[in-house]
C-alpha cells in the first residue's frame, strides 16, 4: 500500500504529539492548550501542509457511501 504522508510529514505530526504531551501546544486564535490526541495530529499536519510537504488535502470518501449514493440516485430516478 502506498504512503500516505511523508516522512517529514510525519516527523511535524510527531514534534506536535510531543509538544502536547509537554502542555505546550496551543490551538489557533484562542490561544488555549491543546488537550486532544486528535486535534494535535491535525496541527501537525496542517503545519506540515503549511511548509509543502506531501500531505493529502482531505480524507477519500469511502466506497461504500459513494456505493450507497449511487443506490438511492437510481432508485429516485425509476419513481419519477
Amino acid at each position: 500500500m502506498a504512503r500516505r504522508y511523508s516522512k517529514k510529514a510525519s516527523a511535524d505530526v510527531a514534534g506536535a504529539m510531543k509538544k502536547r504531551k509537554a502542555g505546550t501546544l496551543k490551538s489557533g486564535r484562542s490561544g488555549r492548550k491543546v488537550k486532544s490526541r486528535k486535534q494535535a495530529i491535525a496541527i501537525g499536519l496542517s503545519e506540515a501542509r503549511a511548509k509543502g510537504k506531501k500531505v493529502p488535502k482531505k480524507a477519500k470518501k469511502s466506497a461504500k457511501k459513494s456505493a450507497k449514493k449511487r443506490k438511492t440516485a437510481k432508485k429516485r430516478k425509476a419513481k419519477k
